[in-house]
């Protein structure tokens, strides 16, 4: 971001947690979410789709994990205190402020998790086998 702000490279994606707070206060442009919607946090700037790149969906996400043998009691607790949370008001402006969406109670399982997981490595596998990406 600062070699954003400060000119040194010219285009950049990131999350719009850490974009949207330098979008017009330091000079840098939004051109579009990489979003099927409009973010409630920025809903003057336009989607992919609508700024002429249809269906270039990206989306930084955030779940808690644990140990593959942590207890399914373990996990419903853990679950329940996380969707409690994100049921709360205060959370929920906070988060949105950040430039977040919260995903809907249904989407808040484990079991959610695990099929997103699954789409989002089906999604980007052959990608990164195709570019040869290479963890240094």
């Amino acid at each position: 971001m600062q070699d954003l702000v400060g000119g040194q490279v010219d285009v950049m994606f990131d999350s719009a947690t850490n974009a949207l707070p330098h979008v017009g206060a330091d000079g840098i442009k939004a051109y579009a979410t990489l979003t099927k919607s409009r973010l409630a946090s920025a809903p003057d700037i336009p989607t992919v789709d609508e700024a002429g790149l249809p269906g270039f969906y990206f989306s930084a996400w955030y779940a808690l994990w644990a140990p593959k043998a942590t207890p399914r009691s373990v996990i419903s607790r853990l679950n329940s205190a996380v969707v409690q949370a994100l049921a709360d008001a205060k959370v929920r402006a906070s988060l949105a402020g950040q430039g977040m969406e919260i995903y809907p109670p249904e989407q808040q399982t484990p079991e959610a998790l695990g099929a997103l997981q699954k789409a989002e490595i089906e999604k980007w596998w052959p990608i990164i086998k195709a570019a040869n990406l290479k963890v240094e």
